[in-house]
């Protein structure tokens, strides 16, 4: 592979497609999926910073965290969308694919020029002194499986049922007051069709 095929490799995220072990009303690819994490991300850090930032505590940056979302599941455009009951199946399991993904971070890193690859390494792995910003990629993250679910719930489609339920607990046992507040404030509009929205 070329030195320089990184950008071209990451276009082909629109031809990953989520969900694969479930019946869908509607498609989704990783693309899709990765912008709606980037826009949630920064809404969650700006919430954050707006409503729950306490006296003396920095700021997190809103356009990083949307950043790091975009490229949160690059790995994927070389080990596919390994669908979550199979990659959470066992602790067993979710180490191997730990291992992969950090393979597919490293082959992906391999793929840009020697000077470029300092600045997309913190993008394609969570460094520690970006932890913060980390937690809410990973909310934006499940935020938007959530998301998914709902509309398939709202197109008859039963299949999510139980991901939506689970999705629920997850995001509620998170403890971030800005996810909490999205939920509450925001999500609800997402139940409407767009003649309600506007």
């Amino acid at each position: 592979m070329s030195s320089h095929s990184f950008f071209a490799l990451l276009s082909r995220m629109k031809y990953i497609s989520r969900w694969a072990l479930m019946r869908n009303a509607s498609s989704e690819s990783l693309s899709e999926h990765t912008l709606e994490t980037a826009i949630l991300a920064h809404a969650l850090v700006t919430l954050h910073n707006t409503r729950f930032l306490k006296t003396g505590e920095t700021p997190l940056s809103a356009d990083r965290a949307a950043t790091l979302a975009l490229l949160h599941d690059a790995p994927e455009v070389l080990t596919g969308d390994l669908p979550t009951p199979v990659k959470y199946h066992s602790e067993h399991l979710r180490e191997a694919y730990k291992q992969v993904e950090a393979g597919a971070c490293a082959s992906l890193l391999g793929l840009l020029p020697e000077d470029l690859r300092a600045a997309y390494a913190p993008l394609l792995s969570p460094e520690n002194d970006e932890a913060a910003l980390w937690k809410y990629v990973k909310a934006a993250d499940k935020l938007s499986a959530l998301i998914k679910c709902m509309e398939e719930r709202k197109a008859g489609n039963c299949e999510f049922l139980r991901a939506e339920e689970s999705l629920r607990g997850i995001l509620r046992g998170m403890g971030l007051p800005a996810l909490g507040c999205f939920m509450e404030e925001f999500l609800p509009a997402y139940e409407e069709p767009l003649d309600g929205m506007v």
